[in-house]
C-alpha cells in the first residue's frame, strides 16, 4: 500500500516533466548514455533552424518591418531554447542530485501532514507549467495557421486588390521565403514547409517552457522541504528521548537543503540573466508593434503582438512569483527557529541556533548573473521601465 502511494505521488508530482524532458534529452532521472544525447544533439539541431532562416532572411534584406519583428521574436526564442538545454545538460548532476533528492522525499514522508505539504507544491508546479506550456503552444498553432488562412485577415482596411497566381507571394510560419529560394526549395512544397516549420515551432516552445517547467517544478519541491523543515522547528519537542540526535539531524537537513538550493542556483544562473535581457527588450518592441498594429487597425498583427506579450509576460510572472517564494522560504527558517522554544533548549544547543539564523540572512536566492535577484520587485521594475518606454513612445506617434 505504501509502495503504490508513493508511486502516484512520484507521478503525480514528476510524469508531466518527463513527458516535456525527456524527448529533447534533458530529463535528469534520465539514464545519460548516447541514445540522450542524440535526442538532445538532435533538438538542438532543430532549434537552430529558428536561428538560421530568420537570420538569412535579414541578411537578403526581403523582409518588410514586421516580418524582421516576428523574425526577430523567433530567433531569439530559439536562443533561448538552445541556451537552456545545453546549460541543462552541462549541469545535468545539480538537476539529477535535486529529483533523486525528491524522489527520496516522497518515499520518506513521515506523516501526512508533510504529505499534503509537498503535494500542494507539486500542484503549484503542475499549475504555473501548464500555463506557460499550454499558452506557448496555442500561440504557435496560431502562428502557424495564419500563412495557411492567406493574407486577407492582415489586409481588412485596404482596398481590394485582384492578384494572378503568378504574382502570389507564398508566406510561411517562420520568416524564411527569400532563404527557401536561395536554397532551391520548390514552391509546391509550401504545406510540407509549413508543417516542418510549426513541428520546429512546438519543439522550441517545448525546450523553452518545458525547460523552465522543469526547473521551476523542482524549485517548488525545495520550497516545500523548507516549509516542512520549518514546521519541524517550530514543533520540536523537547521533552521527547534523544534531544541532541534530533535535533541535529534538523541542522542537518538544513545543510543539505542550502546545498541542493545552491545548485539550482548556479544551473540557471546565466539561463536568468539571457531570459531577463531577451524578454525585456522583446517587451518593448512587441508593445510598440502592438500600438502601431493599434493605430492602423490591423487586427492580424494586433493579435500576433498580444500573443507574444502574454506569452513572455507569463514567463516573467511565473519566474519572479517562484524566485520571490523560493527567497521568502529560505529567509524564513531563522524567524521561524526564533518563533519556537529555543529557550527550553540545552545551552549547547542554543549556540548552534545563532549560526543557523545567521546562515538565513544570506539565503539562496535566483539570480541572474549573480547580481540581479529574481523576484517580484524585479519583475514590476522591468514592467515599470518597459511600460514608461512604450508611453514616450506613443506620445512621438501621435505628435
Amino acid at each position: 500500500m505504501a509502495s503504490e502511494q508513493w508511486k502516484n505521488d512520484v507521478a503525480y508530482a514528476m510524469t508531466p516533466f518527463k513527458l516535456l524532458s525527456w524527448p529533447i534529452g534533458v530529463w535528469p532521472l534520465q539514464v545519460y548514455n548516447i541514445y540522450s544525447l542524440i535526442r538532445c544533439i538532435l533538438a538542438t539541431c532543430c532549434m537552430s533552424i529558428i536561428v538560421i532562416l530568420p537570420s538569412m532572411e535579414f541578411r537578403m534584406g526581403c523582409t518588410n518591418a514586421e516580418q524582421n519583428i516576428d523574425g526577430l521574436m523567433l530567433a531569439c526564442c530559439g536562443v533561448l531554447g538552445v541556451l537552456k538545454t545545453i546549460c541543462f545538460r552541462i549541469y545535468a548532476k545539480n538537476l539529477t542530485d535535486n529529483y533523486g533528492s525528491a524522489l527520496n522525499d516522497y518515499l520518506t514522508i513521515e506523516n501526512a501532514e508533510h504529505r499534503v505539504i509537498m503535494r500542494r507544491h507539486a500542484y503549484i508546479g503542475r499549475v504555473l507549467s501548464c500555463s506557460m506550456v499550454c499558452f506557448s503552444y496555442v500561440s504557435v498553432v496560431i502562428y502557424a495557421l495564419i500563412p495557411l488562412l492567406g493574407d486577407d485577415l492582415a489586409s481588412n482596411q485596404e482596398s481590394q486588390i485582384n492578384i494572378t497566381d503568378e504574382d502570389t507571394v507564398l508566406d510561411y510560419p517562420m520568416p524564411s521565403r527569400c532563404a527557401l529560394e536561395y536554397l532551391h526549395v520548390p514552391t509546391s512544397m509550401h504545406t510540407v514547409i509549413c508543417f516542418m516549420e510549426f513541428i520546429v515551432l512546438v519543439l522550441t516552445c517545448t525546450c523553452n517552457h518545458g525547460n523552465d517547467s522543469l526547473f521551476l517544478n523542482i524549485t517548488l519541491h525545495m520550497c516545500g522541504q523548507v516549509k516542512i523543515l520549518k514546521t519541524n522547528f517550530i514543533n520540536f519537542n523537547i521533552s521527547s528521548p534523544q534531544v541532541y540526535g534530533r535535533f541535529n539531524a534538523l541542522i542537518q537537513k538544513h545543510n543539505y537543503l542550502m546545498e541542493l538550493a545552491k545548485k539550482l542556483a548556479e544551473s540557471i544562473n546565466f539561463v536568468l540573466l539571457t531570459q531577463l535581457f531577451i524578454s525585456s527588450i522583446l517587451l518593448c518592441i512587441m508593445g510598440f508593434q502592438f500600438i502601431l498594429a493599434l493605430k492602423m487597425n490591423n487586427v492580424v498583427v494586433m493579435g500576433k503582438s498580444l500573443m507574444v506579450l502574454c506569452t513572455f509576460l507569463t514567463q516573467l510572472s511565473v519566474y519572479s512569483f517562484v524566485g520571490d517564494y523560493f527567497k521568502n522560504q529560505m529567509e524564513e527558517i531563522g524567524l521561524f527557529i526564533y518563533q519556537s522554544s529555543w529557550y527550553n533548549l540545552p545551552i549547547k544547543l542554543m549556540k548552534n541556533l545563532i549560526f543557523i539564523i545567521m546562515r538565513t540572512r544570506s539565503p539562496v536566492k535566483l539570480q541572474a548573473g549573480n547580481y540581479i535577484v529574481v523576484n517580484l520587485a524585479t519583475y514590476m521594475s522591468i514592467l515599470k521601465t518597459s511600460i514608461s518606454y512604450l508611453s514616450v513612445l506613443r506620445v512621438m506617434i501621435d505628435t
